[in-house]
């Protein structure tokens, strides 16, 4: 983490606040919790806030607020918030997998990089709670981190057309869930018959950056159980606490 933020212009609209260097929870806690800062304060000229792994973009419109005026208010509130306001409470979601068979085809594959059983590789993978660090690449696609060292993979080196809806995938130490079908990388691993994004919900992604996931091994029946409850809009993934 950085002593302290970093403020960047990004192209003539655009201000990135830089919070480190690298990867971890801490930073990116930081992220969140000033993106909730800052959206509440819903100031003048400013158009969106996109959270990322270790910074936050705000985009702004020129006419109604100069970059060094947001400058100075993104400095005010960073203050602000130094001074005692929270940090946001993650909520916690449960999500249902099917692993290997026609659901996961590269488990084997995972397996045997690493001279595991299938199971080793379900077991670990399914045996930590992950931080969503960010959504991005497609609409609703939760980046999960961080994957254990004995099943972090390195991507396809030919990546495919089409990855299903609902596939969960893993590339390097991260993993993360395709929310429609889309090309991708990743070794696919398993699916969930949760759907993560709709345009009518509000918000439209199912898991929001800061929230929290474990996945759980689920049977191919229980698979279409939860489908078809799930499409009905009744399966709630989220712990309440």
């Amino acid at each position: 983490m950085y002593p302290a933020v970093r403020y960047i212009s990004f192209g003539d609209h655009a201000l990135i606040m830089e919070f480190g260097n690298s990867i971890n929870p801490e930073v990116n806690r930081k992220v969140h919790a000033f993106h909730d800062v800052i959206s509440n304060a819903k100031l003048s000229g400013v158009c969106e806030c996109v959270p990322t792994y270790r910074s936050l973009l705000i985009t702004y419109d020129p006419t109604k607020i100069s970059y060094e005026k947001l400058v100075s208010e993104a400095k005010s509130l960073e203050k602000m918030s130094k001074a005692g306001i929270s940090e946001r409470k993650a909520r916690k979601a449960i999500v249902p997998v099917v692993y290997g068979g026609d659901f996961g085809p590269d488990i084997t594959r995972v397996a045997q990089c690493h001279n595991l059983k299938e199971k080793d590789v379900i077991r670990i993978h399914a045996g930590r709670e992950y931080l969503v660090y960010m959504i991005g690449f497609i609409a609703g696609f939760p980046y999960l981190g961080e994957l254990a060292d004995e099943i972090a993979t390195p991507r396809l080196e030919s990546p495919r057309l089409r990855v299903p809806e609902g596939s969960v995938g893993i590339a390097e130490r991260q993993t993360g869930v395709y929310p429609r079908e889309a090309p991708g990388g990743w070794h696919i691993i398993g699916r969930t018959p949760l759907k993560l994004f709709d345009p009518s919900w509000q918000p439209p992604a199912l898991l929001q950056s800061g929230d929290t996931v474990k996945f759980r091994p689920v049977s191919i029946d229980e698979f279409w159980q939860i489908h078809s409850t799930a499409s009905r809009g009744s399966y709630d993934p989220f712990i309440q606490e």
